[in-house]
């Protein structure tokens, strides 16, 4: 039986992996009861006894726990932000090229974050086919629901503060998701990145806007889209589907642990509006933990995840 310790079980990505994991017969879970929950010598205890380690925590208190592991045995999911881009850590993008082979014998995975989840999945893909040159400059518009901010954040939209229905963010344009953007799509220069959180408890949008004249050859939408299809042809999470619809809404894919992407434009104007949806808590963040954990763990991918 496999033992997997939560640390940060009570937290919102912590709850959506215990539900995920829950009636699971080849995993135990592992958790500390209240009153022990940031013991520093019980979490060292529950760190160093569990086959797998899930770590739902600020990024500071991620890097912490992990020196506090000191057996060559258990192996660390990360969830946090921590070491996305770290030395010695292996992304959990299993969806990416090569990646799944790379998670199913990891002892460090990093789990993406929402934003570049939606970003790589339409960007990674058109880089390593030539269809957008490594120095492209892009940009990237995102929306998420409030739930992506954590219990401060929830507890102020559902409270009325703030009464808005949309707010941008990260106005310095230096948010913490543009350096494992940059890597893992291969890019030279950072995307520009223009975030915002919507009046809406879960769900997300990622756009990537694209000037298809300014790309060499010229690809028409069709192309680009074909190579979106190739790249993750088989793949039961992240489907590709036709982009001539009148409107995305934020929670397509609320509840779930899918991931959308479209390729919507205008081939006589040689524009294309790349979007993907997805859930903030689900293949953004709970759901992508779990999927790690099962490869790792040399299980069904996809046991325990929300169709």
């Amino acid at each position: 039986m496999t033992t997997v310790f939560i640390d940060g079980a009570v937290g919102t990505t912590g709850l959506e992996i215990r539900e995920r994991l829950a009636g699971r017969t080849d995993i135990t879970l592992a958790l500390l009861p209240e009153d022990r929950r940031k013991d520093p010598a019980a979490r060292r205890e529950a760190l160093n006894d569990a086959d797998f380690v899930i770590l739902c925590l600020p990024d500071d208190a991620s890097r912490e726990a992990v020196t506090l592991i000191d057996n060559d045995r258990t192996r660390v999911i990360d969830a946090s932000s921590a070491h996305r881009v770290a030395a010695g850590w292996t992304y959990g993008f299993p969806e990416l090229p090569g990646q799944a082979e790379k998670v199913a014998t990891a002892m460090r995975v990093s789990n993406p974050g929402c934003y570049p989840t939606g970003f790589l999945a339409l960007i990674a893909p058109l880089v390593s086919a030539g269809l957008i040159p490594a120095d492209l400059p892009l940009s990237v518009n995102a929306t998420s629901g409030y739930s992506g901010g954590g219990k401060a954040m929830i507890a102020a939209f559902e409270n009325g503060e703030p009464a808005t229905a949309f707010r941008a963010y990260a106005l310095g344009l230096a948010h913490k998701h543009i350096a494992e953007m940059t890597q893992h799509a291969g890019l030279t220069h950072a995307p520009i990145f223009a975030p915002a959180v919507a009046n809406a408890y879960r769900g997300m949008v990622v756009e990537v806007p694209l000037h298809l004249h300014a790309l060499p050859g010229r690809p028409s939408l069709a192309a680009i889209e074909d190579a979106l299809r190739a790249a993750f042809d088989g793949s039961k999470l992240v489907s590709v589907v036709p982009g001539d619809i009148g409107a995305v809404d934020i929670e397509e894919n609320a509840g779930t642990d899918r991931l959308t992407l479209r390729v919507c434009g205008n081939d006589a104007v040689g524009h294309a509006r790349l979007i993907a949806t997805l859930d903030n808590l689900g293949k953004g963040a709970g759901g992508a933990a779990v999927q790690n954990l099962n490869i790792m763990a040399g299980v069904d991918p996809v046991a325990g995840l929300v169709f």
